[in-house]
């Protein structure tokens, strides 16, 4: 049998809240508290978050004037330089122990990024690696980031995926410190012509499948508990 993936929908919810969450939950998989595989699905608030790998030419406004243009900024833990989350964003933490898969980073990565670019075929955009950079690309132009953080081979944030929305929070910065490099989302990659809640939903039914297929889970719906357990509801 198929070990399971629990899929929390967190909906849109600021980045700090999560950040905190993510580290809790990772905290308890440490502990054994948690013994399934997590995916935490979420849409941020406007915010730019600062890797370990960032440097000072990715960020060409102080982070007092982002503030000011109601932007948060958050220097967090996982690997990479900066990069924007925003409305229109999908945005996955995945909480893995990698000692249950494998114990390897790269291996993880690239994980990641075939299952982004296996849903993204499903919605009929083609997608592929950059070779030499980490993400994920379509047409010459980056459509999902990837920054991550493990800890006793549990892993803590993830990718996010550019679906609907406007993406003039990346002109803020310079995205993962690539030069040059033009962003793009799935809407824009379709033509425009979905509607955006219906955009939204197929994409993220597209990367919770494909998702599973890449890590072999079967992933089921659950809910946080109160007292920080999660618990699973029905299958999908």
């Amino acid at each position: 049998m198929t070990p399971p993936v629990a899929i929390l929908d967190l909906g849109r919810r600021a980045y700090g809240e999560v950040l905190e969450l993510q580290r809790a939950l990772a905290r308890r998989r440490i502990a054994g508290e948690i013994v399934d595989d997590l995916l935490l699905l979420v849409e941020h608030d406007p915010v730019i978050t600062l890797g370990r790998g960032t440097r000072a030419d990715s960020l060409p406004l102080p982070p007092a004037e982002l503030v000011r243009r109601g932007v948060e900024v958050a220097e967090v833990e996982r690997g990479g330089d900066v990069t924007w989350h925003g409305p229109g964003q999908l945005v996955g933490y995945p909480i893995l122990d990698l000692a249950r898969h494998r114990p390897d980073l790269h291996w993880y990565l690239r994980r990641l990024e075939a299952a982004l670019i296996a849903a993204l075929d499903r919605l009929e955009v083609p997608a592929e690696r950059n070779p030499g950079l980490t993400g994920v690309w379509t047409r010459g132009r980056k459509i999902a980031s990837l920054g991550i953080h493990v800890k006793q081979w549990v892993t803590l944030h993830g990718f996010a995926l550019n679906v609907t929305g406007e993406l003039s929070g990346f002109d803020l910065i310079v995205p993962c410190g690539i030069q040059g490099v033009v962003m793009t989302s799935v809407a824009r990659e379709r033509g425009g012509r979905d509607r955006p809640a219906e955009l939204w939903a197929d994409t993220r039914a597209a990367v919770v499948a494909a998702f599973g297929a890449s890590f072999d889970r079967e992933p089921v719906p659950a809910a946080l508990e109160p007292d920080g357990t999660v618990a699973a509801q029905r299958a999908f």
